[in-house]
């Protein structure tokens, strides 16, 4: 018997080669760098930091100053006429004349401080300046009703040891000078209004009259001192600048057993 022959495996052929190869894709050759490209970008960006800040600069130049401030040194004249300046003569001192004014207002109080100047305005704000900048500004409250007919008389009056009291009809306010910081506040009592121009100093105490309508006339006089109102027993108060005090124990240091 005859075996059919086996069937024959097709063959595997090559691929037939393309007509038109193209080259393979090579990497992209790596840029050529230019001999000091490095440094010359970081001068631009130099360049730039400083336009930017110049730019910073005259934007905060322009800006208005807050509250109208302006201090004017020597002879500079004041951009608005209708206003008022403080004008302080450096005659004490030894440093060359300059005056604080602010635009469309006027001092209606001026004090005196050592080397800085505080000023009571006519819209109610207090400031205090020493010829190179405003240290504080203090607004006080309810100033539009009493201060047009009161004005400034015997409102900012000096206690002594950097405590200044401000005295208007509803209340006595302290204000430490150096910082502008609150320190205590008095209020009239019920019925009665403290009357600025009528206080009188005694030693170191300042007695401010309070008519009241139904009151003994002891009742209605107030002293006051850097601590608040004069009464025994009272507690006393801190008005120094924050910070360690020679002579005082620090929390962290205690006292060592006795012997």
């Amino acid at each position: 018997m005859e075996h059919p022959p086996h069937a024959s495996r097709p063959r595997r052929t090559a691929p037939a080669p393309d007509p038109d190869p193209s080259p393979p894709a090579s990497a992209p050759a790596p840029a050529a760098t230019t001999p000091g490209a490095g440094p010359r970008r970081v001068a631009v960006a130099l360049l730039l930091a400083v336009l930017v800040a110049g730019l910073l600069g005259a934007a905060h130049r322009l800006r208005p100053a807050p509250y109208g401030d302006r201090i004017l040194h020597g002879r500079e004249p004041d951009a608005d006429p209708r206003g008022a300046a403080v004008a302080v003569h450096g005659s004490r001192t030894g440093a060359p004349p300059w005056r604080y004014a602010r635009a469309g207002h006027r001092p209606v109080a001026v004090l005196h401080a050592r080397a800085e100047v505080i000023a009571l305005w006519d819209d109610g704000l207090l400031t205090a300046t020493d010829g190179r900048s405003v240290r504080w500004h203090r607004a006080l409250p309810d100033a539009a009703e009493w201060l047009p007919a009161q004005g400034g008389a015997g409102v900012l009056r000096p206690l002594g040891r950097g405590i200044l009291a401000v005295v208007t009809p509803p209340r006595v306010t302290a204000y430490r000078t150096a910082d502008g910081d609150l320190r205590w506040v008095l209020p009239a009592r019920r019925g009665c209004a403290f009357r600025p121009e009528g206080a009188v100093r005694r030693g170191t105490a300042l007695l401010i009259a309070q008519p009241c309508a139904d009151d003994a006339w002891t009742g209605q006089l107030v002293a006051l001192d850097d601590l608040g109102r004069i009464a025994p027993g009272r507690t006393p108060l801190s008005n120094d600048l924050p910070g360690p005090r020679p002579g005082r124990l620090e929390a962290e240091k205690p006292l060592a057993r006795p012997r």
